[in-house]
């Protein structure tokens, strides 16, 4: 739970409290306080690519809409554009993920499968077989990266609105809790609508795999104890 939370923390909690410190303590401009409290979330997705010594196309696409969006905002001098890159960001994973489904790709399988699978090879082999061979779970598949895609999307919408209506100190902290409230929203609806249905058609699948398994070698030691014994002729 720790390790699953502490990107939420990196990429919420830091920079929040970072803006309000940089403004509030050290009176530093909407702008300038808004830019370097964006530095840890820039750092930690360089430091991401970095580390897995491989290109990942949706962590590179996050951080040049972040790199851009923050170098328009400095241009400008516009916090509310700097408040809206963020939401740019949820848009374009968003948009991502549904593009996605429409290709038979769903992207957030990859973090599903591990999820429902719980690391262990019976049930993986058990999603494997699922995948090929059922229409429901495919569905399911589909659905809950569909669900992602969309609570992302109304969650970027919201924040846009907000950026230029909401006053901009607000905004901060109300865009965090936007971004974390779609989050949870998503976890709960795409969870209990797909992942635990799929979690269960998954354990069925492996139980009753191992089941023909235990069949199998069963007839085989039946079949094997069954065979005649040649008879010993005397010379």
């Amino acid at each position: 739970m720790a390790q699953s939370l502490l990107p939420l923390v990196l990429d919420v909690g830091i920079p929040l409290a970072s803006y309000y410190i940089l403004s509030d303590g050290f009176g530093l401009s909407e702008v300038a306080a808004l830019g370097w409290s964006s530095v840890v979330p820039a750092l930690r997705t360089v430091w991401a690519l970095v580390r897995r010594a491989e290109v990942n196309g949706l962590a590179l696409l996050i951080l040049v809409v972040n790199v851009v969006g923050l170098a328009l905002s400095t241009m400008t001098g516009d916090p509310r554009l700097m408040l809206a890159k963020d939401s740019g960001v949820s848009s374009i994973v968003g948009i991502a993920v549904i593009v996605s489904v429409f290709m038979g790709k769903p992207l957030m399988t990859a973090g599903l499968k591990p999820f429902v699978t719980k690391g262990l090879a019976a049930r993986s082999a058990a999603w494997d077989r699922l995948a090929a061979g059922s229409a429901p779970f495919r569905r399911a598949e589909r659905r809950f990266s569909l669900i992602w895609g969309t609570v992302l999307l109304v969650e970027c919408v919201a924040r846009v609105i907000g950026a230029y209506t909401v006053p901009v100190h607000t905004m901060v902290w109300l865009g965090s809790v936007l971004m974390v409230a779609a989050i949870l929203l998503a976890m709960v609806v795409a969870g209990g609508s797909c992942a635990e249905p799929m979690a269960k058609m998954v354990r069925a699948e492996a139980e009753a795999e191992a089941e023909r398994d235990a069949g199998v070698r069963a007839g085989a030691a039946g079949a094997v104890g069954a065979a005649p014994v040649p008879a010993v002729t005397g010379s």
